[in-house]
């Protein structure tokens, strides 16, 4: 849901560091809700699923012409399939002047980059053939100011007059940023010379909000949700649902009318599709995330943003930036065992546990190997973390190769090419050019010059999918071997029991995950140093199944896995 407009909006607030790790740190927990516990008997499909988030302009060219299409993808799924992938998530892939499109200008035609509507109905029917769902990226809560609704509105031609929010002039009663305190309506209050009004606009005047309280705009959203149900679809990730109804400048985000308005959608998506999949985009503390289940009623699943955060701070030995200033309650709350600390923050919501989905990082964030200095040992570790947190795991396209970015100067860094091999462009196309080295294409996208060191200098190393598939101990190895885990072994699910413990000082980590007589046991060395795994820490009966060397060490930022 990112843009320029809104990053010069957004405001940054720092996340509470976890301190030094305490000694022999002991806390349990089990997700022991009645829905955690029914799960393991009636599991819905997305459960205990492996997603990986796809941003199809970056994934794979297959007419040369430097821009990832379906049926790069398509040709790519017996890769996802190897991996061990259950389901995909589409960035937008609706027509949309922008090169992220995330500013719809159609919600039912197919961005013409990408290719037709056929190659994204074979796209779709060549993953259920192999057992792979695809969910699309939805954004409801606003969409171009080039779509004929806002266009019309501006006209103030009937019916589309009100589909959107004006006021004759410029609020000065406290509007501003929606997801922080600052007052400066001019940054969501835009004018329009046609209508001689202002529009409201969260993410910037190019993406106005659309009126989701008019019961046709809301009629709308339901009739073009089944259009892609009945495409095939499994379900939808929902943008910015933390602010589809403002109820004046000090209820901007969360409002109960945006909860309601979510649990009539769901209701509306489970009668056309009963295994329909939800997941909200709630950039905020889990208890304020938690609300959008509505009691069972509403969405499926959200994301865990605290999650990543506190994987980097472990990682990365220090606090971490929330990007868009809206996990206000983490500045409050300190734990010595951040891990534990998340995991009961969940079981102690409104929200049952497999409501939470962890990640590591996505489209609108800086690339995990950049932030951790493309450490491959550190990458790994992260994996670890990931894979071993309850819940329904998200992979941003790369991370299993440890992919970096050139820089932070702007998004398209975090969105670039996909490295499939050392061949001339990465093997993601034959094109001369590919679409981040293209300055005509959306300005002020203009920076393209970084491109081709950034690509040379990558391809000095093993910074891609072939390299790494003949690498048995490569990230990519790593992360197949824990998604065979997660599928075959009980006690990764959300059934399954989590307890972390901080050892030697907090420099080694301990995670264990258990369900009956199943034990997997992670051991993580957080330190540069090389420790020694004390005798008495792993129980007898048990074999290491990954680990680096042949050594009974950890070496600095290495991993053991134990099993019984």
């Amino acid at each position: 849901m990112l843009n320029k407009s809104m990053l010069a909006l957004a405001l940054a607030i720092a996340l509470t560091g976890c301190g030094k790790a305490p000694q022999q740190t002991t806390t349990s927990s089990t997700a022991d809700t009645p829905a955690a516990v029914q799960a393991t008997a009636t599991k819905a499909w997305w459960q205990d699923a492996v997603f990986y988030q796809i941003w199809p302009r970056s994934f794979y060219d297959t007419n040369a012409d430097g821009t990832g299409d379906f049926k790069g993808i398509e040709a790519k799924l017996p890769y996802l399939q190897d991996l061990g992938i259950n389901a995909i998530w589409l960035t937008p892939i609706f027509e949309a002047p922008s090169y992220h499109g995330y500013d719809f200008t159609e919600f039912y035609q197919v961005e013409q980059d990408y290719g037709s509507m056929q190659d994204f109905e074979q796209l779709v029917q060549a993953a259920k053939a192999k057992n792979i769902n695809i969910i699309l990226d939805l954004v409801i809560n606003h969409i171009s100011d080039k779509h004929e609704w806002f266009q019309r509105s501006a006209k103030g031609e009937a019916p589309y007059k009100d589909y959107f929010v004006w006021r004759d002039e410029l609020p000065t009663d406290g509007w501003g940023p929606a997801w922080s305190t600052e007052v400066k309506p001019e940054a969501v209050w835009h004018y329009n010379a046609e209508r001689k009004a202002y529009y409201y606009a969260a993410f910037g005047a190019s993406q106005p909000d659309l009126n989701l309280k008019h019961p046709d705009v809301i009629a709308e959203m339901k009739k073009m949700a089944k259009f892609w149900l009945d495409k095939g679809v499994a379900g939808f990730r929902l943008d910015a649902v933390r602010y589809v109804q403002e109820d004046g400048p000090q209820q901007r985000a969360d409002t109960q009318g945006t909860i309601d308005y979510w649990v009539d959608f769901t209701q509306y998506v489970k009668s056309v599709k009963p295994d329909a999949y939800l997941v909200a985009e709630a950039w905020v503390d889990l208890p304020i995330a938690a609300k959008y289940w509505g009691n069972g009623k509403g969405l499926d699943a959200g994301f865990d943003f605290e999650f990543g955060y506190k994987v980097l701070e472990l990682l990365n030995a220090g606090k971490q930036n929330a990007e868009f200033g809206t996990m206000q309650q983490a500045t409050s709350q300190q734990a010595d065992n951040v891990l534990m600390a998340n995991l009961q923050q969940r079981k102690t919501t409104s929200a049952p546990m497999e409501f939470f989905s962890p990640f590591l990082t996505n489209h609108d964030q800086p690339r995990l190997s950049w932030q951790l200095g493309q450490d491959f040992n550190k990458a790994k570790l992260a994996a670890a973390l990931l894979f071993s947190s309850p819940g329904t795991t998200y992979i941003y396209y790369g991370e299993e190769i440890a992919l970096t970015q050139a820089s932070d100067k702007e998004h398209l860094h975090r969105r670039s090419p996909m490295f499939w091999d050392n061949s001339a462009q990465a093997g993601f196309s034959t094109a001369e050019k590919v679409w981040v080295q293209r300055d005509d294409l959306f300005p002020p996208q203009a920076e393209s010059g970084w491109w081709t060191p950034f690509l040379a200098a990558q391809q000095q190393g093993p910074n891609n999918v072939a390299a790494q598939q003949a690498d048995a101990k490569s990230v990519w190895s790593l992360y197949k071997f824990l998604i065979q885990q997660k599928a075959k072994r009980a006690e990764f699910g959300i059934a399954g029991d989590y307890k972390a413990e901080f050892l030697a000082d907090g420099k080694l980590l301990k995670i264990v995950r258990s369900l009956a007589d199943k034990q997997s046991l992670m051991l993580l060395n957080l330190s540069a140093e090389t420790l020694a795994v004390p005798a008495d820490l792993v129980p007898a009966g048990m074999t290491v199944t990954w680990q680096e060397d042949e050594t009974p060490e950890l070496n600095a930022h290495q991993l053991q896995i134990w099993q019984n």
